[in-house]
């Protein structure tokens, strides 16, 4: 500390220690912003999952699936719409709808298939026939093979 000439005292401008200790507080107070925002990024934008690259799938028995139905098939990531028709003949798509990405559901009351996020509808060839789809539903392969259903890409 030093004295002036009217005697009052006059502090230096800093001082080493002051100046460590703003860096220490302001680094940790840096890490610690870094440390809570962090998981929250990483949360909110999940890492990209590699694409499985399936060409066939295992559906099932054929006498596990009732005529005039339909089920929901993993075929690596995506889903795939299986429908055994009233006439007992095996039909596969994507089970993704053209507009907007939501699953497909065959709807045995109206005999197609029906997009429940704004009622686009499907006939049972893939072809969009109602509501907002823009393109039909990508048609998969079904061999039956001993009794199991096969569902593969067309090539």
């Amino acid at each position: 500390m030093n004295k002036d000439n009217n005697g009052e005292v006059q502090f230096p401008e800093s001082t080493p220690r002051r100046d460590f200790l703003k860096y220490v507080f302001g680094g940790s107070l840096v890490a610690w912003t870094l440390s809570v925002l962090y998981p929250i990024f990483s949360f909110l934008i999940p890492p990209k999952q590699a694409e499985v690259e399936v060409n066939s799938v295992k559906a099932g028995k054929v006498s596990d699936m009732e005529k005039d139905s339909g089920a929901i098939v993993k075929f690596g990531n995506k889903p795939v719409i299986l429908i055994h028709t009233a006439n007992g003949e095996f039909r596969a798509f994507s089970a993704t709808c053209t507009h907007l990405d939501c699953t497909v559901q065959y709807r045995k009351d109206m005999g197609l298939i029906w997009c429940a996020c704004h009622n686009g509808r499907y006939d049972l060839s893939g072809r969009n026939i109602a509501g907002p789809p823009p393109k039909p539903l990508v048609e998969y392969r079904v061999v039956i093979q001993n009794e199991e259903i096969l569902i593969s890409k067309n090539s």
